[in-house]
């Protein structure tokens, strides 16, 4: 990227509580299903005049939780405004939300070797859900929506790529999992809206960008869209810009509103909140291990190399289903395994471990009778595959597919071979190493894969001395 390029996200964050922020009514992110619209509202998150809304203490929990993580300062007293707007989501005409004394500002998120500094973080509701009805036939709103807690979490312009961005939004998504307030696999929501500008230039903002594949096409857009406006001698305007993720493009949405357009009042219907050090003390308590420390724990407690821990601790039920299994087969294979074959199945079906309907007790059956011998290193990958696909323990998934491993005449099989492979044999004994392993491979499919490769590549090297 060139030089010049700042990037600051606005991640708006949908937070699991049971409850809406400001009333009784379920939350929707914890369902299993999708509510019928209008279902999950009361007088008060539709916004009815003489209504009093209440503050959900959980959600202040949880934002002073992520606040801890991300070592900022919390408000000693913090409150809500009312930020007006006029769109048919928000049918109060204004949306509750922290703009003057957030609950907490000024930390910092290490990503990359480099601190990304974390201007504020605040507390506010989500707005209801408009459907666009196909045809420009109308406008349909959702007020199940409205009220989900959300929480705002605000960069400094620290980042200098796209590639950055994602980086991390991938590590920030990795924190709130751990910390329990956030799962990916639930229908909960991480947005964010991105500032960006170049060599000083000014400030675009793209809104609604969710994932994080989605940040960084849409800040490689809108910085190719930029530097071509530069080259060509066009100004570029302070604007408010739409991510289209179908078309892949950005477009204009409105011209950018300043702060003082929304008429911030403090919002009398909610008292002040008072955040005293005891309350802090018991959240901080209740942390728990964060990604950074477990990756620094596993590399120095169970000696993994640095991308096996890393790839574990990228997901939390991994990182839970390791320590489990490191206790009872070695920490080496667990690792392996785990960051290997478990995770590339697992993408595959484009699940999480929690999702794949399989016991840790499983996973740890199968590596056992793999560090016995039992069974092979390919035969112990179908395994796991079987197991994902059948939802069965590695006992009947092995007998049922015949993957143990059997009594074999290697020695027989290995003649076999070389005798129908007659060139590869010449080829490796005139120095090429390749066809070694492609003798190696046709005796992997001769006994399939109930033979040991190292083995099987042993008996060959046996059978050479002897070939004329």
């Amino acid at each position: 990227m060139e030089k010049g390029i700042m990037i600051g996200l606005e991640t708006h964050v949908q937070l699991n509580t049971k409850s809406k922020i400001f009333c009784g009514c379920a939350n929707p992110v914890n369902m299993k299903e999708e509510a019928k619209p209008n279902t999950l509202t009361c007088d008060t998150c539709l916004g009815h005049p003489g209504t009093k809304p209440r503050t959900n203490k959980a959600v202040v929990d949880m934002a002073i939780k992520v606040a801890l993580a991300m070592g900022c300062k919390i408000a000693k007293e913090t409150y809500f405004s009312r930020k007006t707007y006029f769109y048919p989501d928000m049918n109060k005409n204004f949306q509750v939300t922290q703009y003057e004394i957030p609950i907490a500002n000024n930390g910092h998120i290490e990503v990359g070797g480099k601190n990304i500094r974390i201007k504020r973080v605040h507390m506010e509701e989500d707005p209801a859900k408009l459907i666009h009805m196909p045809g420009g036939n109308g406008v349909l709103v959702d007020y199940n929506r409205a009220g989900i807690p959300l929480l705002e979490i605000v960069t400094e312009p620290d980042f200098r790529s796209p590639e950055d961005a994602r980086a991390y939004l991938q590590k920030l998504e990795n924190m709130l999992e751990y910390l329990g307030i956030y799962d990916s696999a639930s229908s909960a929501v991480m947005k964010s809206d991105a500032n960006i500008s170049l060599s000083g230039g000014a400030r675009i903002e793209v809104k609604n960008i969710t994932g994080t594949k989605d940040i960084e096409k849409a800040l490689k857009y809108e910085f190719v869209r930029q530097s071509s406006m530069i080259k060509r001698g066009v100004a570029v305007k302070r604007e408010t810009r739409m991510w289209d993720p179908a078309l892949g493009t950005t477009r204009h949405m409105r011209g950018k509103e300043e702060e003082a357009e929304y008429g911030y009042i403090f919002e009398p219907d909610l008292s002040v909140i008072e955040v005293g050090k005891p309350m802090i003390d018991g959240i901080r308590k209740s942390l728990p291990e964060l990604p950074d420390q477990k990756f620094a724990r596993f590399v120095k407690d169970f000696k993994l190399p640095q991308k096996v821990a890393e790839s574990i601790i990228s997901e939390v039920d991994l990182a839970d289903l390791f320590e489990d299994i490191a206790s009872k087969v070695s920490p080496k294979v667990a690792g392996t395994w785990i960051a290997g074959y478990l995770k590339k199945t697992l993408n595959w079906h484009g699940i999480r471990f929690r999702e794949a309907g399989i016991e840790k007790g499983w996973i740890t059956g199968l590596l056992r009778m793999f560090e016995r011998g039992d069974i092979t290193d390919r035969n112990a990958e179908m395994a796991i595959r079987y197991m994902v696909e059948e939802k069965q323990p590695p006992e009947k998934i092995v007998k049922k597919h015949k993957l143990g491993k059997a009594e074999l005449d290697l020695t027989g099989i290995v003649a076999k071979v070389m005798k129908a492979n007659n060139k590869a044999v010449k080829d490796y004994k005139a120095g090429e190493e390749k066809s070694l392993h492609f003798l190696v491979g046709q005796c992997m499919r001769e006994t399939r894969g109930q033979a040991d490769a190292n083995e099987i590549k042993k008996a060959i090297i046996r059978a050479l001395k002897d070939f004329k």
